[in-house]
């Protein structure tokens, strides 16, 4: 059995071999920027309010509230927590994928996730 290329060879720090994932924090795991989460709440709460008073007619207008606001919370935890592009993007398509569900139970997951990255802010303008 012959190994694959990239794995016969050696691997360099500078080679594009496969690396193991860096150790990262509780709070860069699952931490959101808490502007973010707050617009998470803030849009889940207003669409989700839609929805209802529609008798969801107005659903497809959450599903496309949704899909701006993924884009919206990848950009941002890019920007303003500093995630890479893996996590951020995670980390974005739960927030939407929460957010598009006809019930409002984004703030019972985002908001603990915006106190957790509130509290790395914090430490992180002591430190």
């Amino acid at each position: 059995m012959t190994l694959p290329r990239h794995l016969d060879q050696p691997s360099t720090p500078d080679s594009p071999a496969v690396r193991p994932p860096a150790a990262r924090g509780f709070a860069a795991s699952f931490g959101l920027d808490p502007r973010v989460a707050l617009l998470t709440v803030l849009i889940d709460l207003m669409a989700n309010s839609a929805t209802i008073v529609s008798a969801g007619l107005l659903y497809e207008v959450e599903l496309g509230a949704a899909v701006v606001l993924t884009f919206i919370a990848y950009k941002a935890q890019r920007a303003w927590y500093g995630d890479d592009r893996d996590s951020a993007l995670i980390k974005a398509l739960v927030v939407g994928l929460l957010t598009a569900i006809p019930v409002p139970i984004a703030p019972l997951f985002v908001l603990p996730g915006g106190a957790i990255g509130l509290l790395r802010l914090l430490r992180s303008k002591h430190a």
